[in-house]
């Protein structure tokens, strides 16, 4: 369970040109639990999206994992139990890698340094399978260079690899947003069915309101570095677009 407390960030404190970019929010997530959040920009999501993931620190407030207080814990020990996909295809990978090599550096990204995993030939049939399980052909192309795919193909190479070391949360950031219409949802519906069978926590961020009330069980609405609106898996089951449209006019 993911618990945050109180929790504010604010940039260039005792500065004239201070930021508040969050103020005293708390949340709470269950785990397994796959919570959706929106909002305009300025609103706060991708801030605590860092918070949550290390990449920023809380000016005040904490945040605990599953009883484990995290609040200045860096990205890098977070990952052993977390991973993230970005907005930006190109981000989480290793461009001039192969498939099979990005997939053995997600294998072994929460190990201890002196764990190898090799690519022998139980390796590449086990990440074979799970690509193949894309029906994108790519299985094929598994020695090819993962920076030659497009930007669809990444992201849902990345969705794999995720859940490679057994991590317990992923955290997608607008993960479909630079993807053309057809891409995105393929992203999507994969980000779901991953989540599902590996029962993540997760939690995504979407400017898109169709994709909002599809993907997730929870919905919540930021703005000016607050929830706005905490909508349970009852209510957001009957939740029509229209509604959602006017909370933003």
């Amino acid at each position: 369970m993911l618990n945050i407390e109180q929790v504010s960030k604010i940039f260039n404190p005792k500065r004239s040109n201070a930021i508040v970019a969050l103020s005293e929010v708390s949340l709470q997530i269950q785990q397994g639990e796959f919570v959706t959040i929106i909002g305009t920009n300025g609103s706060g999501k991708s801030t605590l999206l860092n918070l949550i993931a290390g990449s920023l620190f809380p000016s005040s407030g904490r945040i605990v994992w599953n009883d484990q207080k995290i609040t200045q814990m860096p990205e890098y020990r977070r990952s052993r139990w977390m991973t993230r996909v970005f907005q930006n295809p190109l981000a989480g990978t290793a461009p001039d890698l192969s498939i099979l090599d990005n997939f053995r550096l997600a294998a072994i990204r929460s190990r201890s340094k002196k764990l190898t995993i090799g690519t022998g030939a139980a390796f590449q049939q086990k990440v074979g399978d799970q690509v193949s399980a894309l029906g994108l052909g790519l299985e094929h192309k598994l020695h090819q260079p993962i920076g030659m795919l497009s930007g669809g193909q990444r992201q849902a190479l990345t969705l794999l690899m995720s859940v490679m070391d057994g991590s317990e949360m992923i955290l997608l950031d607008e993960p479909s947003a630079a993807l053309d219409p057809r891409s995105a949802q393929r992203v999507l519906q994969l980000a779901g069915k991953i989540i599902a069978q590996h029962q993540l926590t997760a939690l995504l961020i979407t400017h898109n309101i169709k994709d909002a009330l599809q993907y997730g069980t929870r919905l919540i609405q930021m703005g000016e570095g607050k929830i706005l609106r905490d909508i349970p898996p009852e209510e957001k089951k009957i939740l029509q677009p229209e509604t959602v449209f006017n909370w933003f006019n």
